[in-house]
């Protein structure tokens, strides 16, 4: 019989990640679509790291960052009595860190595409900054919202180097359904790795063929609008 937790696990993982992401995202991604910093560079190379880094090298310095050792993981034992070392809550932090290009990068995109001629219109109108972002650009860019939204619990799902180092394989608390189908391989049951094997390979293709649907259904309505 399947055992469905470690899914649970990581769809309950990706749920978090892509909540917190979408909060943080959207005012930092509007940043680096609207600066003329000279630091904008810096900031965007630090953003996609997590992209180009080895997840066992990035797995490893923040086993080390949250670990009790740490000043940030020690503050949390300190005031929260909370462990961040192979404890689902250091999952969700370590998995926002590996997932946050992931929300950033299509966000920023969205922003940069958006007509400034609208945005300079809701000014002239009226409308403050805030008011501008959630009721004029956001409702414009709904497929680089939704995009990002999609690909950032994709990917979260399917994570494996990072939240087998800062997590572990503890059932039923950090064995989410990659680090599962590894300890079916390790032990040599085939059957049951290929049974998640499949169930995430299915997960994945839905996941992208919503992505393309719904993108290619925008660009038709916007080749029918020109």
């Amino acid at each position: 019989m399947i055992n469905f937790t470690p899914f649970f696990i990581s769809f309950k993982l990706a749920f978090f990640v892509t909540i917190i992401l979408l909060i943080i995202g959207i005012p930092f991604a509007w940043f680096l679509a609207n600066t003329k910093s000279k630091i904008k560079p810096i900031l965007e190379a630090i953003t996609a790291l997590p992209i180009v880094l080895p997840p066992s090298v990035l797995g490893f310095y923040l086993l080390v960052f949250l670990s009790t050792n740490s000043f940030f993981g020690k503050f949390f034992w300190d005031f929260f009595h909370l462990k961040l070392v192979f404890t689902f809550e250091g999952l969700v932090i370590a998995s926002s860190i590996y997932s946050f290009p992931f929300m950033i990068q299509p966000l920023q995109s969205g922003f940069e595409s958006i007509n400034k001629n609208i945005i300079e219109a809701s000014y002239v109108s009226g409308k403050g900054k805030l008011q501008t972002l959630f009721k004029v650009v956001l409702p414009n860019m709904k497929n680089s919202l939704l995009t990002a939204i999609i690909i950032t619990f994709a990917h979260t799902v399917g994570e494996f180097g990072v939240v087998l180092m800062v997590g572990g394989s503890i059932p039923g608390k950090t064995e989410v359904a990659s680090v599962a189908i590894y300890n079916f391989v390790e032990i040599m049951d085939y059957k049951n790795a290929h049974i998640y094997s499949a169930i995430m390979l299915i997960i994945s293709f839905l996941v992208l063929l919503i992505v393309y649907i719904f993108n290619n259904k925008h660009k038709r309505r916007v080749n029918d609008i020109y």
